[in-house]
């Protein structure tokens, strides 16, 4: 269960967002409370519609906000016939749909969702750029919360091996070190904590699986 203080707080987040539907943030809060869940838990919710707040500037708020809810209400390891992604933005697109959004918020919000599975949002996307932006800001967190999340992230993959998890974790590290990964003008000043762990990461995973890659720019 989510604790007193992230419910509050998302609850009071949720009714400025959607204030006549109050049962529908509560069945989002339960999603997020999942108990396989370790990582993508309300305290994650909470912290990317923060840093929303954080690194919004001329944005579109309220979609990019019903997005965030959104972004990893459905989490199952392993995915079902479709990845988390796209099932999340599906349970959008038919949740919203009886709120009385129009079509084309339906669509964007749905859009932003699927974003969060490559967080590569296309050139003039700054609403994609905001989502993505904050749902990668753990990156940049100081080493001792950068622990934290690799240890929760762990814990939700528990049932893949070892060199399973070691192998597919260096790939997406890999992937993200070498590729922009912030975009928002105020995310970018994070790059620099993001990439330092990211190589520190990367590096413990090459040593853990003995994989002789040679690598100077992370």
């Amino acid at each position: 269960m989510p604790t007193d203080d992230h419910r509050s707080d998302l609850l009071t987040r949720w009714n400025a967002t959607l204030p006549r539907q109050p049962e529908l943030g509560e069945q989002l809060i339960l999603r997020y409370s999942e108990p396989h869940r370790h990582y993508h838990t309300t305290r994650h919710l909470l912290q990317v519609l923060t840093m929303i707040d954080q690194l919004a500037d001329d944005h579109d708020l309220f979609l990019v906000r019903l997005a965030a809810w959104y972004h990893d209400a459905v989490y199952a390891i392993p995915p079902g016939q479709v990845s988390n992604e796209e099932a999340s933005a599906r349970l959008a697109l038919r949740e919203l749909s009886w709120v009385g959004l129009e079509q084309e918020e339906l669509n964007q919000v749905a859009r932003l969702v699927r974003l969060t599975e490559t967080h590569l949002p296309g050139p003039r996307d700054p609403e994609g750029e905001l989502l993505c932006d904050a749902d990668l800001a753990i990156l940049a967190s100081d080493p001792t919360d950068y622990a934290e999340y690799v240890a929760a992230v762990r814990l939700e993959f528990a049932q893949v091996s070892e060199q399973d998890f070691l192998a597919g974790r260096l790939a997406v590290l890999t992937d993200l070190a070498d590729r922009e990964i912030f975009r928002t003008a105020k995310g970018r000043p994070l790059t620099s904590a993001a990439r330092a762990n990211l190589a520190t990461e990367i590096n413990a995973l090459i040593k853990r699986l003995d994989v002789p890659v040679e690598r100077s720019d992370v």
